[in-house]
């Protein structure tokens, strides 16, 4: 998986620069996709601060469409 791009703005508008996957995450997925360690998304979920992820079984998965609100919601906090 590549770097998750470019996150900016647009006319006060947040936009993320490249789409992305179209397929649910992992935790591994997420911290490769944001650059972070992946302790980091595990704090994340047990301190509820990171993208809402969901179980499949004992499996924890991320929404893409989740991802990118969190990402809006964090650069619209920002501002």
């Amino acid at each position: 998986m590549h770097g998750a791009g470019r996150v900016g703005r647009c006319g006060g508008v947040v936009t993320v620069a490249r789409a992305l996957p179209d397929r649910y995450l992992t935790p591994v997925d997420l911290a490769d996709l944001l650059g972070v360690p992946l302790e980091t998304v595990y704090q994340w979920r047990r301190k509820h601060t990171g993208p809402r992820g969901f179980k499949v079984g004992r499996h924890v998965r991320y929404d893409p469409e989740d991802i990118r609100r969190w990402i809006v919601s964090l650069m619209e906090g920002a501002a």
